[in-house]
């Protein structure tokens, strides 16, 4: 078991505890290979009743992967990065499936893969300090992890909103939009993983009465707009709509997309219109395996960690620079399934 990982049986429940803090807990390999060696440890363990999924200092739930590692193997091969991919992705599926129910515990960041950490989870506590978001496409990446499973099935147009723009969530907006199940104040979560270790058996009840009311969720504000102005599939129908529309909010959320890398927006796009209609969250996560692995060796994404990441000038240059220039062609390509001895399987 890696040190990035705290694992421990407190009394009736299997503890789970992120520890990268100067990484603010960002997901490796290891990591996800250990959650997934507990998991099935107490996958048939009668003595443990319940999960908690949470971190163990810092600021950060979970920032995400391990972006660096992400671009020198797709700079390469690009087998270091699928290989992370796959153990990511079974992680997130036994999440989803598993029978014992799971508390994540989203305080602070919470982004990229600490999202789909959190999210298969029974439950999801957000605090004042949540601070969730998707914000894959400023790094020519696309929204992984069961993003086209969870944002596609946002009330109205807010997922494709969320995917495109990168936007932050705040805690509030996190249980309007039902991404966390309950509210609770920072200083009241030991509180809660004391009493769900007395009494697992009531874990709703605990939460229940701890939470409190949540500010007003500031994106509802937006929803109309959000719904109107990002109504098409169609990347370049929602720059002429926001182009369009003449207001101050519509030109800064252009501003921002102009920011984003097109290749992958329009990935977005397309995982999110097809995964609100997948059959399971295995087919879900099987398509993000394939996209993620062909991606991943592309340019936008070698291009957009060193701009962010690495050299952290923030001035990325895409290819193609323009959303028209990306043909639905590539999109195919970018799609196009793994041969089956490839394919990821939910193990």
């Amino acid at each position: 078991m890696t040190d990035d990982l705290i694992v421990e049986n407190e009394g009736p429940v299997g503890r789970i505890r992120l520890n990268r803090p100067k990484a603010l807990h960002a997901l490796n390999l290891a990591m996800c290979e250990g959650v997934l060696e507990a998991l099935e440890a107490w996958r048939g363990d009668a003595s443990v009743e319940a999960i908690i999924v949470d971190h163990a200092e810092g600021r950060g739930f979970c920032a995400g992967g391990d972006i660096r590692m992400l671009a020198a193997s797709g700079a390469g091969d690009g087998a270091e990065a699928r290989a992370f991919f796959h153990a990511e992705y079974r992680m997130n599926h036994r999440l989803f499936v598993y029978a014992k129910p799971i508390v994540a515990f989203m305080d602070g960041i919470t982004m990229g893969g600490g999202v789909g950490l959190a999210l298969p989870c029974t439950y999801r506590v957000a605090t004042e300090n949540t601070k969730f978001a998707m914000p894959e496409t400023g790094i020519g990446l696309f929204p992984d992890v069961g993003g086209g499973w969870y944002l596609s099935r946002l009330p109205g147009r807010i997922g494709q909103y969320l995917a495109l723009t990168g936007h932050r969530l705040d805690g509030a907006e996190c249980v309007a939009l039902g991404l966390a199940t309950h509210y609770l104040p920072g200083d009241a979560l030991d509180t809660a993983k004391a009493r769900i270790a007395a009494t697992p058996q009531d874990i709703a009840g605990v939460l229940d009465a701890l939470s409190i009311a949540p500010p007003e969720a500031q994106i509802l504000a937006r929803r109309d707009e959000i719904d109107r102005l990002f109504a098409s599939n169609v990347l370049e129908e929602i720059y002429a709509a926001l182009d369009a529309d003449g207001g101050e909010w519509a030109a800064r959320t252009l501003a921002t997309l102009r920011t984003k890398s097109p290749q992958t927006m329009k990935v977005s796009l397309r995982l999110l219109h097809e995964g609100a209609a997948m059959a399971s969250f295995a087919d879900e996560m099987k398509q993000e395996y394939a996209v993620g692995a062909h991606v991943v060796q592309r340019h936008d994404f070698i291009e957009g960690v060193r701009a962010v990441i690495v050299d952290k000038d923030n001035a990325p240059r895409w290819d193609p620079a323009t959303p028209e220039a990306v043909s639905d062609h590539v999109i195919d390509q970018i799609f196009a399934p793994l041969p089956e001895a490839e394919a990821w399987t939910p193990g």
